[in-house]
């Protein structure tokens, strides 16, 4: 791979393993010493997406700008991967006005218009608004692809198949990326999935599938290279399973009691393990390593200060810029 691409990777796996960090740390910065999920700046359910940077790095490595681009209930890494602009994420976190969805959404609702990115909280969900996506870019004459992430857990829906089958049928311009990362929420994927490996699949719908089975950075790159280039190239869709890790819990507040494999988890980080692979290669050294985390964490901290600094609603405006039925009489 060429070099620039590799410290690229690296530097956005950076990036997004320090927004999550702050995130983390400004969740529970005022939920102690007891935890409630309801108190604080950020209240509710948060999942975050720490182990799985490769697989958003990777992927959205190979998208544009007018690329579309659908995400799962765990979204921060693919948002940020695909330029959602980090500003109005974290405000939209915060829920302040500035948020991308004017803070209504929270963190699994997540909608920029202008680098065509949005996730859901419904499992699958993402599958079918991609292939209407897809649809338009190839009605259009575009070269434009459309990618729908979604975790393991979302290939046992019907979403997922009807997604598959379509996009086969109609050769449609897109990519499904399921992350594996062993756990539906507590349950584990030997017992919820009857295939070794999701990529297998894909030969269900006459579709090239695969499997990158170390959460390897490049192994990613290069299986999501091959399949967006098969898109733009009028050749359909493509179907790519990457084994990846959960290194936090399901959502914060999880105590895991579930997992038996805890004790080698913090081993299978995959930034310091990419960290180590630049370094022998000649490609990072410490200085450049320090500066490529500084850098990081001043874009992060500015995101958190904009949020912080935004205003909330207020209540008068709680109808505003949601979908309502008014009530008839």
């Amino acid at each position: 791979m060429d070099s620039d691409i590799r410290v690229e990777l690296y530097r956005m796996m950076v990036l997004i393993r320090t927004y999550e960090e702050a995130i983390l740390r400004e969740y529970h910065a005022d939920k102690q010493p007891v935890f409630d999920i309801g108190a604080g700046l950020v209240p509710g359910e948060m999942h975050l997406s720490a182990g799985q940077e490769p697989v958003a790095a990777g992927v959205c490595a190979h998208l544009g700008s007018g690329d579309a681009v659908t995400a799962p209930h765990r979204p921060h890494h693919v948002a940020i991967a695909h330029g959602v602009n980090l500003d109005a994420m974290t405000a939209e976190i915060f829920g302040r006005e500035t948020g991308l969805g004017r803070g209504r959404g929270g963190h699994m609702h997540l909608f920029d218009p202008a680098a065509h990115f949005s996730c859901s909280g419904i499992i699958a969900e993402g599958m079918p608004a991609a292939l209407g996506q897809a649809f338009a870019f190839q009605r259009r004459g575009t070269d434009r692809v459309a990618v729908a992430f979604a975790g393991e857990g979302a290939a046992n829906q019907g979403a997922f198949h009807e997604s598959l089958n379509l996009a086969a049928l109609w050769k449609l311009p897109v990519v499904f990326v399921i992350e594996d990362n062993d756990w539906g929420i507590s349950v584990p994927r030997s017992a919820s999935t009857s295939v070794p490996s999701n990529g297998v699949r894909g030969a269900a719908y006459d579709i090239p599938g695969e499997r990158v089975p170390d959460n390897s950075v490049e192994g990613v790159h290069q299986a999501a290279g091959r399949a967006v280039a098969r898109a733009r190239a009028g050749q359909g869709p493509s179907l790519i399973e990457v084994h990846t890790l959960r290194l936090w819990g399901h959502f914060e507040g999880d105590p895991q009691a579930y997992r038996d494999d805890l004790d080698g988890v913090p081993g299978r980080d995959p930034i310091p393990t990419y960290e180590s692979t630049l370094t022998e290669a000649g490609l990072l050294d410490p200085e450049r390593i320090s500066k490529i985390h500084e850098d990081a964490s001043v874009r992060v901290e500015q995101a958190i200060s904009f949020a912080k600094d935004s205003p909330i609603p207020s209540g008068e405006q709680a109808r505003d810029h949601v979908f309502a039925q008014e009530a008839h009489r």
